[in-house]
């Protein structure tokens, strides 16, 4: 329980010191409003078609979304270490999830409800302005993939993530990679090659 505590405690300081600085007295109330996840890899956050009202803060750990189209798996959102993670269309908007959210680590996470955000957003200013750099972060973030997507090579999209998250061959399956930037394995794997003979 101690363990538990003090994880939610170094989560809480961990988003105010990357976020937004939050206030003692609202630092309290989430920790009363949040609670601790340990769990293995694989274990899966949301399912397509699940209502899903958490969001999720890793802690410790690694974290993708993904959807299933006509039998292929395509990353659609990685998250890491001190990232947040949810369906958002879900969240946001009350509807059905359109994709899976799973571990790819063994992590701990700070889960959230979406009623517990409402309440801490109306009763702390500090919080407020904490959920809409989140929003904004997340819009950013998916924004830069799209303006990739469309306008940059396979190349140049692999180093744009490596760019970004420089471990994540060491963290993420290749072919979850792949799929993330639009090409495929095999393509990949060419580029990869390429790059170790330089």
């Amino acid at each position: 329980m101690k363990t538990v505590l003090m994880d939610r405690e170094r989560a809480i300081e961990t988003i105010s010191n990357k976020y937004f600085p939050l206030t003692k007295e609202c630092k309290i109330e989430m920790s009363k409003k949040s609670k601790i996840l340990k769990l293995e890899k694989n274990a899966i956050l949301v399912k397509e078609g699940q209502y899903s009202d958490k969001m999720f803060f890793i802690l410790q750990g690694c974290a993708r979304a993904y959807y299933l189209k006509e039998g292929k798996d395509i990353s659609d959102w990685f998250a890491f270490d001190h990232d947040f993670i949810s369906s958002i269309n879900s969240f946001f908007l009350h509807i059905p999830s359109p994709h899976f959210i799973e571990l790819l680590e063994d992590s701990i996470l700070l889960e959230i409800s979406r009623e517990n955000v409402e309440k801490l957003s109306d009763n702390y200013r500090d919080f407020e302005r904490l959920s809409k750099i989140i929003a904004i972060n997340t819009m950013l973030k998916q924004q830069e993939r799209i303006s990739s997507m469309l306008f940059h090579s396979a190349e140049q999209k692999y180093e744009n993530i490596l760019a970004n998250i420089p471990n994540i061959n060491q963290r993420v399956p290749l072919m979850h990679i792949a799929s993330y930037i639009g090409i495929t394995l095999e393509t990949l794997s060419r580029i990869r090659n390429r790059k170790s003979r330089i």
